[in-house]
């Protein structure tokens, strides 16, 4: 290999990179069985599995994590075992995932650690740490209905996920992460310098290049998209006429669909908000098999709102599209919600003055973190306090109260379908409703890429959504007149389909279920594009509305591989040059004896 890399000087990068093989029990292979490009590049790349912070933006700046510049970033890697250690040059950082929140905090106040910070690897492995919040220790203070924003409702928020990080951050898998530690120190070990293994981090985004430091900006240059998503909504009973003004007083049980952490793509939220949409779902599903729900006094409507997390976009567009009587929320006036103080509510939590969820806003909030019998409790508790309080003056029928009962057995389903990869949302009730895009399910709203014209046929709805419609959909609804297969609508205004993704298609049913978007509501989309509305004085959370955007980027990836120190290079381009020089020395003086030779014969 010595002698090939030698005397083919141009190549010598992929010959060096090769030697990166023995690293891995995982990547070793014979060279004799490289046959093409694609498995030379397999042999000399690790492509790492993990999960990366990107970049958001609202009114005031950015916060999350980039490439610095237009170009890849590429570092050796270094393994921290504490927050305190020092870099010596530009470096990866392996950082174990206890010191997540002390590094994060002191890069923010230490410039010269944060200039020797070329990126961030974060190991998975969180199995003994008792809290982890990157979130604040008052989430989204600026929409307090109160001016005392002093208390710790989150008493584990380190608040680092608000800050703006110019170099790559990725969480690794746990596979991942044992690859790094081997690759980290064998970077410690080695003492000649001769080679080193970096990490190759391609995080570049859109906004970045555009120089666009700002939503209004990145939305008029079109480098990013708003935050958004699809809420959805259904009444039990079906609403016998949506486009009619219905009677009924309204009760409103509401939750949230989205979560948020660190890493875009490992926002879970088991206990906030997922066990609280779980609750929803249960109880629906129980008060669905109930007769004769058309003789209560009070209509109940459902909701799961997308988008809480930042800023509240799915409740509060809602509400504004209640106000201007959109279709998306048809079938509902908006003097059934009695919009004043003196409107009762109640909320359903499990803590008092302090959160309970030591990983509130965290990768690792997960199914770990729930209990499934305490969400059938609060199923139980929600659906029987409907029952009741849609009786209004009606006297209570206790029988009817007693037979409502939840499905344990749905609940332990659902945090299988919404929490895990496996069964994930390849589960069965899932894929009797939708073809899921990935079976991993994440919570992060995502960003709103439909026009906002299209609402009950949104194309872009996610995974989650498109699940929560169809359910409510189902257990919503009554048996069609003239039962008929379908794939996207019914040709009856009450009917909707449901299952229309799977194969074979679905089927209508009677069912007032609808599609809200969930975006800022001071965003406007006219002309193709997103334009920011100035603040309306009257609207206090309109003026709080920070307009929260994501960054474009053509790819993300993250890899290492090997290569020789400076001193190494130099010596190999000597090295070159001189066979080179050697080879030209060799051919002149070749050509000069052979004349000599034919002129004498």
């Amino acid at each position: 290999v010595a002698f090939t890399c030698l005397h083919t000087f141009f190549a010598r990068a992929m010959c060096l990179h090769s030697l990166e093989i023995d690293l891995q029990d995982s990547v070793t292979r014979d060279a004799a069985t490289l046959e093409s490009v694609p498995d030379l590049v397999k042999a000399m790349y690790v492509n790492i599995e993990s999960f990366p912070c990107v970049r958001l933006l609202n009114l005031s700046g950015e916060i999350g994590c980039s490439n610095p510049g237009h170009g890849l970033v590429i570092a050796p890697i270094v393994r921290f075992k504490n927050s305190d250690d020092q870099l010596a040059q530009p470096s990866a950082v392996l950082l174990p995932l206890d010191q997540m929140p002390a590094f994060f905090l002191r890069v923010s106040n230490d410039p010269e650690l944060y200039h020797k910070v070329a990126g961030v690897l974060v190991e998975s492995n969180g199995d003994k740490l008792l809290e982890l919040s990157p979130d604040r220790k008052f989430p989204q203070e600026d929409f307090a209905p109160y001016s005392n924003v002093s208390h710790d409702w989150n008493p584990s928020g380190s608040g680092i996920m608000w800050n703006r990080y110019d170099f790559p951050v990725f969480l690794l898998s746990e596979e991942s992460t044992q690859t790094l530690r081997k690759i980290a120190d064998k970077n410690e070990k080695s003492s000649n310098g001769y080679q080193a293994n970096v990490a190759e981090f391609d995080l570049v985004m859109q906004t970045t290049k555009a120089e666009t430091n700002g939503s209004e900006s990145c939305l008029k240059e079109q480098s990013c998209l708003p935050l958004g998503g699809q809420s959805v909504w259904a009444s039990l009973p079906p609403m016998s006429n949506a486009s009619a003004e219905h009677q009924k007083p309204i009760i409103m049980v509401v939750a949230s669909q989205d979560s948020a952490s660190f890493f875009r793509d490992r926002s879970l939220g088991a206990d906030s908000p997922i066990s609280g949409l779980i609750a929803l779902l249960t109880a629906v599903d129980a008060l669905s098999h109930l007769h004769d729900l058309g003789k209560l006094k009070k209509q109940l409507v459902f909701a799961a709102f997308d988008g809480e997390a930042w800023g509240y976009l799915g409740s509060r567009k809602f509400l504004q599209e209640l106000d201007e009587g959109d279709d998306s929320v048809n079938g509902i006036n908006s003097s059934m919600i009695e919009q004043n103080t003196s409107t009762s509510g109640v909320v359903l939590e499990d803590f008092d003055s302090q959160f309970s969820n030591r990983f509130y806003h965290s990768h690792l909030d997960s199914p770990a973190n729930i209990n499934s019998s305490s969400i059938a409790a609060a199923a139980a508790l929600v659906a029987r306090s409907l029952y009741i309080l849609a009786t209004g003056d009606m006297t209570v029928d206790l029988m009817t109260l007693n037979t409502i009962k939840v499905n344990v057995t749905l609940v332990e389903e659902l945090i299988g379908c919404l929490l895990t990869c496996d069964p994930g949302l390849s589960c069965g009730i899932a894929k009797s409703f939708i073809s899921p895009s990935n079976a991993c399910p994440s919570h992060y709203v995502g960003v709103f890429q439909d026009s906002p014209s299209s609402t009950q046929f949104p194309s872009y709805a996610d995974d989650t959504s498109r699940f929560i419609w169809n359910f409510l959909a189902d257990r919503t609804s009554t048996l069609a007149s003239n039962v008929s297969s379908c794939t996207v609508k019914c040709n009856n205004e009450s009917e909707v389909c449901v299952g229309g993704e799977v194969e074979g298609g679905g089927r209508c049913v009677v069912s007032t279920t609808r599609y809200v978007p969930a975006y800022s509501t001071r965003l406007k989309f006219e002309d193709n594009a997103w334009h920011v509305l100035p603040a309306n004085s009257s609207d206090p959370m309109g003026a709080a509305d920070p307009v929260w955007t994501e960054s474009y980027w053509n790819t993300i990836s993250l890899r290492v591989y090997a290569v020789q120190s400076t001193t190494s290079d130099r010596l190999i381009l000597l090295a070159g040059l001189a066979v080179t020089a050697a080879s030209y020395l060799g051919v002149v003086v070749g050509r000069a004896y052979i004349s000599k030779i034919t002129k004498r014969d």
